[in-house]
């Protein structure tokens, strides 16, 4: 029986990522994803984030979740000042291969959502239950990476919140937490500063 040639691995060429195993995957552009989109090749429904080029699942919502995402979103709809912007689950666009969706973003009134980058974002808020672990630790290092200026990740099950500022490289020079009775007074949108204890969360 003759022996089958062996077939060289060829390294995957810059602009792909590599799957655990070593096999090559596309790297998408937000671009792309954007005419993905438009064509109806992706749902609007689908819940997804574009991270490093990768397509990426989004955790399922619990009841914590959605309780503490509504009560601060009705919160801060009422005290929003108006020079402030406050969007819940948008894309925020860090660049061309980074996409990720966080719970809010607040950034200045002057700029539309779609053109807000992570040096003129205010504050990125992770609202977490399942995927506590995953903000706190990758996700700090691409939204530093990208320079976004202070990042929270509120625990939603036990009403932790940890506060990154300071970016440098792909982390955060000062990382803080806190509980529920601390004043949280975001660096550079004061007038938005509350206390989970103050929020109605049954």
């Amino acid at each position: 029986m003759n022996e089958m040639p062996r077939i060289p691995f060829v390294p995957a060429r810059p602009g792909t990522t590599q799957a655990g195993d070593g096999l090559p995957r596309r790297r998408w552009s937000a671009d792309e994803l954007q005419r993905m989109l438009q064509a109806g090749i992706i749902e609007h429904g689908e819940r997804f984030e574009l991270i490093g080029g990768d397509l990426v699942a989004m955790a399922a919502k619990g009841r914590h979740h959605e309780v503490l995402k509504v009560a601060l979103n009705a919160h801060w709809m009422k005290i929003r000042p108006p020079e402030l912007m406050i969007a819940p689950e948008t894309a925020l666009c860090l660049g061309e291969h980074e996409e990720p969706e966080p719970d809010f973003i607040v950034y200045p009134a002057t700029i539309l959502a779609p053109d807000v980058r992570g040096d003129t974002v205010l504050l990125v808020v992770e609202v977490a239950d399942s995927s506590l672990a995953y903000d706190r630790r990758f996700k700090a290092t691409r939204y530093a990476a990208y320079g976004v200026r202070e990042y929270w990740v509120i625990d939603a099950v036990k009403r932790v919140t940890t506060v990154h500022r300071e970016p440098e490289g792909s982390s955060y020079r000062s990382v803080e937490e806190h509980k529920a009775r601390k004043l949280l007074k975001p660096r550079f949108a004061p007038e938005l500063a509350l206390r989970l204890t103050d929020l109605k969360l049954g």
